[in-house]
């Protein structure tokens, strides 16, 4: 049974996950976070699309969402929110070495693992501190990859992102 309070807590580990994820696309561009390092089967670790400045600018905000939750909601949503956001972040570049071994070029589709990567990173850095109920975790699950793809298309037609997915 999904409760009022797993809704909740979608919703405030959603916002900062979601605008870290988000804005790191957005600020994209710069040095690359493996250096152009490849890893033992020749690949690349993560890719050319992901950057110290998108990962930085994606976390400051999503911290900035985790921050305006904690001031108008909970203070406790602060360290929640930042590790959500962190979370998030890790959890997409998972997606992209992941992606990367399996001979993936940067920017190419894999359903599902694009969509729910980041959102997974989000509930694995903050399960130390906030266990996830199944309801709560239902409910990213099931809403994160429509709006996930509403967002990238968006981003797609303002020019912000080459592919729509």
């Amino acid at each position: 049974m999904i409760t009022e309070t797993d809704v909740l807590l979608a919703i405030y580990m959603a916002i900062p996950a979601y605008a870290a994820n988000g804005f790191a696309a957005v600020f994209k561009g710069g040095s690359p976070l493996d250096c152009g390092w490849r890893f033992m089967d020749g690949e690349r670790i993560f890719g050319a699309n992901k950057t110290l400045r998108g990962f930085g600018f994606g976390f400051i905000c999503g911290f900035l969402a985790a921050f305006a939750e904690s001031l108008f909601l909970d203070a406790r949503l602060l360290s929640f929110g930042a590790l959500a956001s962190l979370g998030a972040l890790l959890g997409d570049l998972l997606g992209a070495f992941m992606k990367r071994r399996l001979h993936l070029e940067p920017g190419a589709p894999f359903p599902l693992l694009d969509q729910l990567d980041f959102i997974f990173g989000a509930l694995l850095l903050t399960y130390p501190f906030h266990q996830a109920r199944l309801g709560m975790i239902l409910i990213l699950v099931v809403f994160t990859p429509p709006i996930h793809l509403l967002a990238n298309f968006v981003a797609y037609r303002l020019g912000v992102k080459k592919n729509w997915w």
